[in-house]
């Protein structure tokens, strides 16, 4: 429908606690999903990185995210929850559309269980691991839900660094490294 402006660092939206969607079915929930498609594709097409956006980053206070992982099909999901967390950890690199200049390593369960509803409402459950980096990406999308950045998980401030230097130093070993547009 429409490519929204992403909402940056300082941003208030961006720190707010989102309200479930009453109804995952309902045509304004669709049109939120397809401004949330168009603009995660338009920032994929020009700065290369973007596998998920979260209603909040385009100034919207509701439970609803949109993935779109490399060779997959379009994956939006309604008032996700995290049901289930595992004990192990893993340290990944993280970066976010709200400040891309600016990337860290944070710490994250290893896998986790999500429960979510679909575009029809119906209730749907997902276990991600390390596989595609889905664990991480969920639980960063899901963050933003609860108004908390990656910035919040950051590990040790020494980890940060500009969006130059990790494409120098780490692009290639991390989940951004694909350079698909999709």
């Amino acid at each position: 429908m429409a490519v929204r402006t992403v909402r940056q660092l300082g941003d208030p939206v961006l720190r707010e606690a989102c309200k479930e969607a009453e109804d995952a079915s309902a045509p304004e929930i669709r049109t939120l999903v397809e401004d949330l498609q168009d603009t995660l594709a338009f920032w994929r097409k020009t700065t290369g990185y973007g596998r998920g956006i979260a209603a909040p980053q385009i100034g919207v206070s509701k439970r609803v995210i949109f993935l779109r992982l490399p060779g997959e099909e379009p994956w939006p999901l309604v008032n996700p929850k995290i049901v289930k967390r595992s004990a192990e950890r893993i340290v990944v690199w993280d970066a976010c559309l709200s400040f891309l200049s600016i990337f860290m390593q944070v710490e994250r369960n290893r896998d986790i269980t999500v429960q979510y509803q679909d575009l029809q409402g119906e209730t749907r459950e997902i276990q991600a691991g390390e596989l595609r980096n889905l664990s991480e990406l969920l639980q960063h999308e899901i963050d933003h839900l609860d108004g908390i950045l990656c910035i919040d998980r950051v590990t040790d401030l020494r980890t940060m660094c500009t969006k130059e230097e990790f494409e120098k130093r780490y692009r290639a070993a991390s989940p951004y490294a694909t350079t698909e547009t999709r």
